[in-house]
């Protein structure tokens, strides 16, 4: 999964991104990978595959991970090369979700980039700038299809298509809203395929990051009318919020797990934002997890929610799902309760699933294959 950190200047983009790729690397002590100066791997928290690497006394213990992208340039006019404007387009186009850092703060030692602090009007200015990149796509795709569409009947289809998309932008609306996902009027299975091949930045999933001061923190902002805002705007285009600090976050980055956990009892918060924007950014696309347990290696596996045994085996290793035979399927509790796969299987909590199990959130799987 590859999320990117979108966000005006001086509202908290960059100092999340630092405090959120140091403090994943620390507590589930994964080697932060630097594979640019903005892009950092984060392991994914998780409770379950600790406590099952305890058990199983495993050589190693392998969490899930994050990659996040700091996306630089966003500006006005970045979408015409403004700022590091053709950089931005291109980081952005790879990301699975975007994560839009938005500022709802006052703090007259930091200077907002528009004069004053308001968050719908940040993002209208990065929405704006999104959907003039996806325009632009859209007119090459235009131009490509035009050659064809008079003679050719599915081009014909298309080039209709592509005009819907051209006018539903420019009203201002981002193209997740053209989906069954958001709340537009739906599209046709063809109509689907299409989108989809057009890679548009404002068709791609957005969590907003709402980066409050301390003391909005302990209530998750439920005073912060900038935050009430953010949540309101969520609401209509079906995104996911969650309430952050990144000074906090930055504190918190430096502490180890005990201190962690003192540091925030103190503050009156239940989780770090790290945790947060894991949980957020798994319910947006729609991800969980399965497990693998033993002497050797205790693992998370992220996959798709409704994934199957056979296609999960396949995450593991293409001949897993080629060979696939059964799953031995038990629940992460019921193993760690009776502290053994031989136990559970003795008391009938194993269940020996076929290909067409359909894989669940904190399943421990050991897979039967042949090849």
């Amino acid at each position: 999964m590859k999320l990117g950190i979108v966000g005006l200047p001086n509202v908290g983009k960059s100092t999340l991104f630092n405090a959120l790729t140091k403090a994943g690397a620390e507590a589930a002590n994964y080697p932060f990978c630097t594979i640019d100066p903005n892009v950092g791997v984060v392991a994914v928290p998780d409770e379950r595959i600790r406590l099952l690497g305890e058990m199983y006394h495993s050589k190693k213990v392998t969490p899930a991970v994050i990659e996040f992208v700091d996306i630089a340039g966003l500006v006005k006019g970045a979408s015409k090369g403004e700022g590091l404007g053709n950089q931005f387009l291109a980081n952005i186009r790879e990301v699975d979700a975007i994560v839009h850092v938005v500022r709802c703060f006052e703090d007259e030692n930091v200077i907002h980039v528009d004069g004053s602090v308001d968050p719908l009007r940040d993002i209208e200015t990065i929405n704006l700038e999104l959907v003039f990149a996806d325009l632009e796509v859209l007119e090459r795709r235009i131009s490509k299809v035009a050659r064809t569409a008079k003679m050719d009947k599915e081009a014909g289809k298309e080039m209709e298509f592509l005009k819907k998309v051209r006018a539903h932008l420019e009203e201002g609306k981002p193209a997740s809203l053209l989906s069954d996902a958001g709340k537009g009027e739906g599209l046709s299975e063809e109509e689907e395929k299409w989108l989809q091949t057009y890679n548009l930045l404002t068709d791609k999933p957005v969590i907003y990051a709402a980066n409050v001061a301390e003391d909005d923190l302990a209530d998750d902002g439920a005073e912060n009318a900038g935050v009430q805002k953010v949540r309101a705007y969520a609401a209509e285009t079906g995104s996911e919020v969650f309430v952050i600090c990144a000074s906090i976050e930055s504190e918190i980055a430096e502490l180890d797990d005990d201190e962690k956990a003192m540091f925030l009892e103190d503050l009156g918060v239940a989780e770090a934002g790290l945790d947060k924007l894991v949980r957020a950014s798994y319910r947006t696309l729609g991800l969980m997890s399965f497990l693998t347990a033993g002497e050797d290696e205790t693992r998370a596996w992220t996959i798709r929610i409704g994934t199957k045994a056979p296609q999960a085996a396949g995450k593991i290793h293409s001949d897993f799902e080629r060979g696939f035979i059964k799953a031995e399927v038990v629940n992460y509790k019921v193993l760690l309760e009776l502290g053994s796969l031989a136990a559970a299987r003795e008391k009938g909590l194993v269940g020996m699933e076929g290909k067409d199990y359909v894989v669940q959130d904190g399943d421990v799987i050991l897979f039967r294959f042949n090849v």
